[in-house]
């Protein structure tokens, strides 16, 4: 069991309706994809490239910053807001997709953007599902 499983198990309270299972895989997916847009970011400054790859540099910490923003957001149960939940979602997966195809189209020539990649879709993936949860649209 994972500490974001274990964290929201020990909470006293009810998490306001959210599936306690996909919850959790949308924190872990969100932490995950966060360290992977800043490492990808990192790794895209020390490409020789680098001028070749601002664009993905931009889209990676825009990511990280919405990725950890979210898995923050959706660790916090006390005062609940289910819109807010909803919206910090909503553009968490939205910078999933758009990193996601960024780096996708640099997979080919550098690892670190199709891993990158993946950590993105499975986090937008997460996100979409607990969206659906919420009722909200995605």
């Amino acid at each position: 069991m994972t500490v974001a499983a274990q964290m929201l198990q020990t909470y006293p309270k009810d998490l306001g309706g959210l599936d306690p299972e996909k919850l959790a895989t949308c924190v872990e997916a969100c932490f995950e994809c966060a360290a992977a847009c800043t490492a990808c970011a990192d790794a895209c400054l020390s490409e020789d490239m680098v001028a070749e790859l601002t664009t993905c540099v931009r889209v990676n910490q825009d990511c990280a910053d919405l990725c950890e923003t979210t898995g923050r957001v959706l660790s916090r149960h006390t005062g609940y807001d289910p819109d807010l939940t909803r919206c910090v979602l909503l553009a968490c997966a939205v910078a999933c997709k758009a990193c996601a195809t960024e780096c996708e189209s640099h997979a080919r020539a550098h690892e670190h953007c199709r891993v990158c990649a993946e950590a993105c879709r499975r986090c937008e993936q997460a996100c979409r599902a607990l969206l659906d949860d919420l009722g909200g649209v995605s």
